[in-house]
């Protein structure tokens, strides 16, 4: 897009460009999402920037109105397999914060000055201010939602110290951790989310229309027993997992939602959603491996818009507006239950699967690691899924390449290139695979996973 269509979009308040760029107005010094409602600024005074960080950067604050750090992530993110788009998927799953910036360059293959300048010219910020702009927003949230002490907070977002902490606040939003919370709606921090019993609670935001229903019956058809539960009645259920996290474990949970906006002048809506964790500092990873398995920052604008245009999937799109290709909260769980099957996958959680230290309700295990499998039944394609996976030898991870992964997992013995697509659809989060054998034009790319999810919830298509 260039500028004088990006003001047109600020003119008219367009959601569906909300997380795709960002606007600022230097006769304030705020920094606004395109939808935001208050009076559109005159076009000399405003900036244009491709991240919320390189907003920051250039020394605007965010506007307490639309709150444009609350906005879904850019689709592009899901959609691009280079160096760019994979950067962007580790520093969402907080690798910048846990490894430094050296450690995100060895994940990717470059090094730290080749990432720095790639990420600086596309997005007009490195990859420390797009991790300091994720935390700002992590803290903000939990400020305002939640009564956990500041000090805690500011961990769990994953600040390195209170003063930077602090310092940060400051700087984004033009107000102290204090004034932030003083300043949060009546009712918000209501519960107490220190508890065992309330957790975190979190609002998930998406961009325009959501179709929930499809996307937990596909998740209480797949549930594995022990490590996912859904209960309720249709249109109200709640989706219950275990995670095992960078610093520890978590329960995850989150509702069922229907009737949110889809509309092009609204921002669409959200799932809410609570997390349990042993450690708070796995919080921001939590949050975006639920993102991932939900598939809540894909654009149905441009989805709909291309697979509504074919024929044979016109009607299908009309029935369902916003079907999402749901991922994976874990990748390497998702390979293997891919090539075993539920029933075999809740066998494996049985006898292999960690017991938590505090199980609650139906909820017991976590799905057991890699190595753990590989050591305990190496034979077969299962073994050598799992032993290349526990070596490195097939990557998984939100930084990894889908093309070489998709080659690895073709190599080992007895994987079939049906089960690969499964993995490479759900476990890589890519939006344009095509199942082998299926009737699947390249008229429908990019989003022919999702051409492959109509016809599946429309029974078209078998699942696997």
């Amino acid at each position: 897009m260039d500028e004088d269509t990006r003001y047109a979009a600020v003119r008219s308040r367009d959601a569906r460009f909300d997380g795709e760029f960002f606007f600022a107005v230097e006769t304030t010094g705020i920094y606004c999402r395109p939808s935001c409602p208050a009076v559109t600024p005159k076009r000399p005074n405003v900036r244009f920037f491709a991240s919320a960080a390189a907003a920051q950067g250039a020394g605007f604050r965010a506007c307490r109105r639309c709150r444009p750090d609350a906005v879904p992530g850019s689709a592009e993110w899901n959609v691009r397999a280079d160096v760019v788009g994979r950067a962007m998927r580790l520093i969402g799953d907080g690798v910048v914060d846990r490894e430094g910036v050296a450690g995100l360059a060895t994940r990717l293959g470059y090094s730290a000055r080749q990432v720095q300048r790639q990420l600086t010219t596309e997005l007009g910020a490195g990859p420390v201010a797009l991790a300091r702009a994720q935390r700002a927003h992590t803290a903000r949230v939990l400020i305002q939602t939640t009564d956990l002490p500041i000090t805690q907070i500011a961990f769990a977002a994953g600040f390195a110290s209170v003063r930077q902490f602090n310092d940060t606040m400051r700087e984004v939003y033009a107000s102290t951790p204090s004034a932030l919370r003083a300043a949060a709606p009546k009712g918000r921090t209501a519960r107490r989310a220190d508890t065992p019993g309330a957790g975190i609670p979190l609002r998930l935001a998406h961009r325009g229309p959501y179709h929930a229903r499809a996307v937990f019956d596909l998740l209480a058809r797949e549930a594995v027993a022990g490590i996912e539960e859904v209960g309720g009645t249709p249109g109200r259920r709640t989706y219950r997992r275990t995670l095992r996290l960078p610093y520890g474990t978590g329960i995850v949970a989150v509702d069922e939602r229907t009737g949110s906006s889809g509309s092009a002048t609204h921002p669409g809506g959200w799932l809410d959603a609570r997390m349990h964790l042993t450690d708070q500092r796995d919080l921001t990873t939590a949050v975006q491996r639920l993102r991932r398995l939900l598939d809540l920052d894909a654009d149905p604008y441009a989805v709909d818009g291309r697979l509504g245009a074919d024929p044979r999937l016109a009607p299908l799109v009309a029935a369902r507006p916003g079907l999402r290709s749901p991922g994976a909260a874990d990748p390497e769980e998702l390979a293997v239950r891919a090539l075993v099957g539920r029933p075999a996958a809740e066998g494996l959680v049985r006898r292999y699967g960690k017991a938590l230290d505090a199980p609650c309700g139906a909820l017991t295990h976590l799905f057991p690691e890699p190595a753990v499998l590989a050591g305990a039944e190496p034979e077969g394609t299962l073994g050598a899924l799992t032993t290349a996976l526990a070596d490195g030898a097939v990557r998984l991870d939100p930084g990894a390449d889908r093309d070489d992964a998709q080659a690895a997992l073709l190599a080992l013995p007895g994987l079939d290139a049906t089960t690969v697509a499964v993995i490479r659809t759900r476990a890589l989060g890519d939006p344009d695979v095509a199942p082998p054998g299926a009737d699947v034009p390249d008229s429908w790319r990019p989003w022919r996973s999702y051409a492959v999810r109509h016809l599946r919830t429309a029974g078209e298509l078998e699942f696997p």
